[in-house]
C-alpha cells in the first residue's frame, strides 16, 4: 500500500480543536468535517483533516498552510521553553550535587583528620601501659602473687587488643587519604602462610575453633608488600575464627591457579552473612548489626582495609558464603620467577 505524501499537517495534533480555538471554523464545522471524513473512510478514501477542509470549502490552501504553520512555531516555542526550563533545573540540580559532594568530602576529610589524630594520640599513653605492664609482670618492680600475676596477662592481652585496634584506625586513616604506599617485593607466601596459623593458633584455641592450613607444595614467589598481605591474610583468619562456632573448622588455603597466579583463600563453617548484606560488609565501620558488634566486637575497620589494601595491589576480593554454612574469602597475587638472590 502506497504511503501517503509527507504534509505539514501531519506534524501537529488535534488540527480541528486548534482551528476552533483560532475562529477558523466553527463547533459545527468541525462536526460536519469529522463525519465526511468519516464517511470517507468507510469508502476506503482515507483523508487528512486538511484535505477534508479544503474539500469542503471550509478553508483555503492558503489559509490551512497559515494556521498549520503558526501551530508548529507555537509548538516550537513551547518546546524551546520547555527545554530551557529543563536545563536551568538540570544546571541547578548538578550545583545542588556537586555542593553535596563538597560538603560530603570535607566530613570525610574531618572524619579521617579525627581518626587519624585520636588514633596517634592513643598510641603514647598506650606505650606506657604496656611498658610498665611488661615491668610488672616480670617481677622487676616487686614480687607478685598468682592471682597478681594472672590479673596483669588479662591487662597485657587487652592492651595488645587495643594497640590492634589503634593500629587498624591508623592504617585506615593513611588509606583515606591516599597515603596507603606499597614495598612490593618478592616474597615466599607459604613462609607468610606458616608464621600467620602459628600466629592464630592461639585465638583458635581459645575459641575452640579447628584452624588448619592447605598450601600446596613448591609455590613460587609472589610479588606483594609483605607486612600489608600478612596483616591481610592475619585479619581474614581473625574475622574467620571470631564468626566461628566452637568446634567448627576455619581453613587456610594458598594454591597455585595458574602459573601467573596464586590464589589464597580464607574458609570457615561460620555464621555466614545474609546475601542482601553482602555489599556492605567492606564498607568502613560497618557491623552486621548492632547485636554483632555487641557480641562480637571490632571497629568494623577490617574488612575495609583488606580490601584497599587488595586494591594497591591491584587484586580483588571475591565473597561466597550461606548463611548458618560458613563464608570464603579469596584473593590472588601475581607470582614472580625465582631468583638466586630468592632461591
Amino acid at each position: 500500500m502506497a504511503q501517503p505524501p509527507l504534509t505539514p499537517e501531519m506534524l501537529v495534533p488535534r488540527l480541528g480543536e486548534y482551528l476552533v480555538q483560532q475562529g477558523h471554523i466553527s463547533e459545527d464545522d468541525l462536526k460536519h468535517a469529522l463525519a465526511y471524513q468519516q464517511e470517507k473512510a468507510i469508502a476506503g478514501n482515507s483523508l487528512l483533516f486538511g484535505e477534508v477542509l479544503t474539500e469542503m470549502g471550509l478553508l483555503n490552501r492558503a489559509e490551512l498552510d497559515q494556521a498549520i504553520t503558526k501551530q508548529i512555531i507555537q509548538f516550537r516555542t513551547a518546546l524551546e521553553n520547555a527545554n530551557r526550563y529543563l536545563e536551568q533545573r538540570v544546571e541547578k540540580r548538578t550545583a545542588e550535587l556537586q555542593e553535596a559532594l563538597r560538603k560530603l568530602a570535607e566530613l570525610n576529610q574531618l572524619k579521617s583528620n579525627f581518626v587519624a589524630n585520636v588514633s596517634h594520640e592513643l598510641r603514647t599513653p598506650l606505650t606506657h601501659i604496656k611498658g610498665y605492664l611488661e615491668l610488672l609482670v616480670v617481677e622487676a618492680l616487686g614480687t607478685l602473687t598468682e592471682d597478681q600475676k594472672n590479673a596483669l596477662l588479662v591487662c597485657q592481652q587487652a592492651s595488645g587488643r587495643l594497640e590492634s585496634l589503634i593500629d587498624n584506625l591508623i592504617l585506615f586513616s593513611q588509606s583515606a587519604h591516599g597515603e596507603l604506599t606499597l614495598k612490593l617485593g618478592s616474597i615466599d607466601i607459604s613462609k607468610v602462610a606458616v608464621e600467620i596459623i602459628n600466629l592464630s593458633k592461639a585465638k583458635a584455641l581459645e575459641k575452640g575453633v579447628k584452624l588448619s592450613a592447605q598450601i600446596q607444595p613448591g609455590l613460587p614467589r609472589v610479588q606483594a608488600d609483605e607486612e600489608k598481605i600478612s596483616w591481610t591474610i592475619l585479619q581474614l583468619l581473625d574475622n574467620a575464627i571470631k564468626f566461628t562456632k566452637k568446634d567448627d573448622s576455619v581453613t587456610l588455603s594458598i594454591n597455585a591457579e595458574t602459573n601467573e597466579l596464586i590464589m589464597i583463600s580464607v574458609m570457615d563453617t561460620g555464621i555466614g552473612i545474609p546475601e542482601e548484606k553482602m555489599d556492605k560488609i567492606f564498607e568502613s565501620f560497618h557491623q552486621l548489626d548492632g547485636s554483632s558488634t555487641r557480641h562480637y566486637g571490632g571497629t568494623g575497620l577490617g574488612l575495609a582495609l583488606v580490601r584497599n589494601i587488595l586494591d594497591a595491589h591491584g587484586s580483588l576480593i571475591d565473597v561466597k558464603s550461606v548463611v548458618g554454612k560458613g563464608s570464603t574469602f579469596k584473593f590472588s597475587l601475581l607470582a614472580v620467577e625465582t631468583t638466586s638472590e630468592h632461591p
